[in-house]
């Protein structure tokens, strides 16, 4: 069945957010696209067209409220005419340097792999370490369900919750598990699972953010001067439905964070010292690039007061890469400021006070795809300075 959706009423640069979030209405969707001004979603739901229309609308209304929209504030942009234009995807695919194990899953060879370290190793030399008195932590890639409530990660974006859990600790349950598995010649996806039988309740979710165990480290503690920088990469896990097959956007991916705590001044000082860096480094690298205003794509009902706050206060920033292949850009870089939410959360004093946070994120596998599909797989099309760093780093790295 198809059902399609006027979004008359609704402002174009919210159509994207719209499409996103339709995801998630019914679980037998398996195709939505935007076309002529209507959203039109394929599926096989047993309750029909209507209840699938009425989920829609329920979304367009959520969107629509106030005058809020996405209007665009670029604070800095860099043109390039990039040489590549070709679908990096596919050539990757074709060359079998990436095996896509379903949408948004993959493995890397090189010399994608290569890159990725490359990058890593360039926001850490060329930025993070920039900061005085910066260290590095190392965080596991679970996250315990309390740690992730205090976030309000569940109440913001619940929909991108990978639950964690295991066989209850009971022999019959577990043996029985075990024969089923057997007897059904083994795991079968569509086996029916009974979860509340078998499964004990979920404890730890797979970690959606880097930071949020930077907060968890300093919880209930009183920092010293005016605050502590860290820096942290981690394999971050967000579910995003069928938005997975959205190019660069995927379910297991590398976040490499500098993470500012401590005193206002403070963070908002280093905070905006990061954006001068970045800008720095995408001339440099000479990417075809943007820096601006953003906020995160909320999903609840409360969407409209938490974006509109998020924008209004200029709290998160993104440099946003082109994919000339597609005609449009995504995220590689985000510097955000969350006033005093994660020190009130996990009681993280400066003095009587409680500590501000602020964080600067590089989407590894991001920057890696951004920039190949801007310049292509042959190393004599990159640009200059980046091609030679990136030698130098190879003969380094020998």
């Amino acid at each position: 069945m198809e059902c399609v959706v006027s979004l008359e009423g609704l402002a174009s640069s919210q159509h994207g957010q719209l499409k996103y979030a339709a995801a998630f209405i019914d679980e037998t969707i398996r195709d939505i696209r935007l076309e002529s001004g209507h959203i039109h979603i394929v599926h096989d739901s047993p309750k029909g067209n209507a209840a699938i229309e009425e989920q829609v609308r329920k979304l367009i209304d959520r969107f629509s409220q106030g005058d809020f929209g996405f209007k665009e504030n670029i604070l800095f942009e860099h043109k390039v005419n990039t040489p590549y234009e070709g679908d990096i995807i596919a050539e990757l695919v074709e060359r079998k340097i990436i095996k896509v194990l379903e949408p948004g899953l993959f493995i890397f060879r090189e010399p994608f792999s290569s890159l990725m370290r490359f990058l890593d190793y360039s926001f850490v030399t060329k930025i993070a370490n920039r900061f005085s008195g910066i260290t590095e932590e190392q965080y596991p890639a679970v996250i315990h369900c309390d740690t992730l409530n205090k976030t309000n990660h569940f109440t913001s974006f619940p929909e991108h919750i990978h639950f964690l859990s295991h066989l209850r600790e009971d022999l019959d349950i577990i043996e029985s598990f075990s024969q089923s598995i057997r007897d059904a010649g083994g795991w079968k996806q569509e086996q029916p699972l009974d979860l509340n039988a078998n499964l004990a309740k979920p404890k730890f979710t797979m970690n959606p953010s880097t930071c949020y165990h930077c907060y968890e480290g300093l919880q209930n503690e009183t920092l010293e001067g005016d605050g502590v920088t860290v820096t942290a990469i981690s394999k971050c896990h967000r579910f995003e439905s069928r938005n997975h097959t959205d190019f660069g956007r995927l379910l297991d991916f590398s976040m490499r964070e500098i993470i500012f705590v401590g005193k206002p001044d403070y963070v908002k000082e280093n905070r905006l010292q990061a954006i001068e860096y970045l800008k720095e480094l995408a001339v440099e690298w000479n990417v075809d690039s943007v820096l601006e205003i953003a906020n995160d794509p909320f999903f609840t009902n409360d969407f409209q007061v938490k974006a509109s706050f998020q924008r209004n206060q200029e709290m998160k920033y993104e440099l946003r890469l082109t994919i000339p292949n597609i005609n449009k850009s995504i995220a590689c870089s985000s510097i955000n400021f969350h006033s005093n939410t994660f020190g009130n959360a996990f009681n993280i004093k400066m003095g009587k006070r409680n500590a501000v946070t602020g964080c600067v994120g590089f989407g590894i596998e991001r920057w890696a795809f951004a920039f190949l599909a801007q310049f292509g797989l042959d190393e004599a099309n990159w640009p200059a300075a980046f091609r030679e760093q990136y030698h130098a780093w190879q003969q380094k790295s020998l």
